[in-house]
């Protein structure tokens, strides 16, 4: 039994190579119960990677990974599933299964690790569904729902088991301004009023700052900023303040191949100017 006082999330020193790439760059953090932590980052920095790596789908090079103190890196894949019930996932597009039902699809979950008969299904499918805001859909077919409502079935699925922990990758990806602040205030309710602890990839600048309680930013496979929204939003880091604001020039530029990007930390980029309706580089 783990102890409510242990990080309920625990990564250290946690590399990821990919040949002679590192893409988790011996990282280390924890993650408590009751938080929100955002975790965000231009892409290919290794936040959907990272992200992997904790609900087990991926293993390290090195390093370790623990979930309710128990460490998971060397599980094998039924000893995975245990852990795994105790935690929901809600993927970036919904991964909803089109040949099936939403209610079929919320369902699923349920019907893989419980004993409950069809009628308990029922009502528990029921339930969630009300509280993602879709009574009544469960005979409709994904694809006769909008994506937003696709998100909100995936989030449903992902609530069957009464997780502690969720997982979200990218939710608000793709939704207009109403719809993700939709996705968001279902996420602070389950945190906030039900104390369900999140962890959320996005690179949503608006949606994080809503959600989050703290936040980490990487870059190139490392933590460069840790803390509260507070506390990032007034980050002296360079790097930080470009990607908060949304600036289309700093230490990130526009590069043309990856062996600039090989060379971000030592290059300051020259302004971009516009010639011949194309975007150069001002010479010094």
């Amino acid at each position: 039994m783990d102890s409510p006082n242990e990080p309920i999330v625990q990564a250290t020193d946690l590399v990821r190579k990919f040949g002679d790439r590192t893409v988790i760059d011996h990282l280390s953090f924890e993650i408590q119960r009751g938080e929100t932590l955002v975790i965000m980052g231009g892409s290919g920095c290794g936040k959907s990677t990272l992200l992997r790596h904790i609900i087990g789908v991926m293993k390290p090079t090195s390093g370790s990974v623990k979930i309710f103190g128990e460490e998971i890196t060397g599980l094998s894949e039924r000893e995975l599933d245990k852990v795994r019930r105790r935690f929901g996932m809600l993927f970036q597009s919904g991964a909803l299964l089109a040949s099936l039902t939403v209610g079929e699809n919320v369902a699923l979950p349920l019907a893989q690790h419980t004993d409950l008969n069809p009628g308990e299904i029922d009502e528990v499918v029921r339930q969630k569904l009300e509280i993602v805001g879709l009574t009544g859909f469960e005979k409709l077919k994904p694809a006769e729902i909008s994506g937003g409502m696709k998100k909100r079935v995936g989030l449903a699925r992902a609530l069957a088991l009464d997780p502690e922990l969720l997982f979200s990758d990218e939710p608000t990806s793709g939704l207009d301004p109403i719809m993700t602040a939709v996705v968001d205030k279902l996420t602070l309710e389950l945190t906030r009023e039900r104390g369900m602890t999140a962890v959320v990839v996005t690179h949503d600048m608006t949606s994080a700052f809503r959600i989050a309680t703290r936040m980490i930013m990487l870059d190139r496979g490392k933590i460069i900023a840790e803390g509260a929204p507070e506390e990032i939003r007034a980050s002296p880091i360079a790097e930080v303040q470009q990607f908060i604001n949304g600036e289309p020039d700093g230490p990130r530029p526009l590069n043309l191949s990856t062996g600039d990007h090989a060379q971000l930390a030592h290059v300051r980029p020259r302004p971009l100017v516009v010639a011949r309706g194309r975007f150069q580089r001002k010479t010094p």
